[in-house]
């Protein structure tokens, strides 16, 4: 099991996937929020490929000032780490309070994405 996300955001985020799966569009809240704790990056993740549950399509921001709209791998995340050797991170905190097109718009409006 991936120590990134809970089997509850696991579960959301799949869900969320099935329905850009099909076709559906959506502007959900994201479910979990990731950061690298020494190198300022951050990834919103809002759904999970449920072909592969691995691929998530998230708002990412590498801390360069152009955070957009992507995918990213789990696997790829639990890989990295930080300048100073420390890992990416899952902020046990977050709570969504917009969808992910408006932290998308502020993100783009302000260069990185919004606490």
């Amino acid at each position: 099991m991936n120590r990134l996300i809970t089997e509850d955001e696991r579960g959301q985020l799949l869900a969320h996937g099935q329905a850009r799966a099909t076709g559906q569009a959506i502007d959900p809240l994201p479910v979990a929020r990731l950061f690298t704790p020494d190198a300022h990056a951050i990834w919103l993740l809002a759904a999970l490929d449920p072909a592969d549950g691995d691929t998530a399509w998230a708002l990412i921001d590498l801390g360069i000032g152009m955070p957009e709209l992507g995918e990213v791998r789990l696997c790829d995340l639990a890989s990295i780490v930080g300048p100073r050797q420390q890992p990416v991170m899952r902020d046990r905190y977050f709570k969504a309070v917009r969808p992910l097109s408006e932290y998308l718009r502020l993100a783009q409006e302000d260069g990185s994405v919004p606490d």
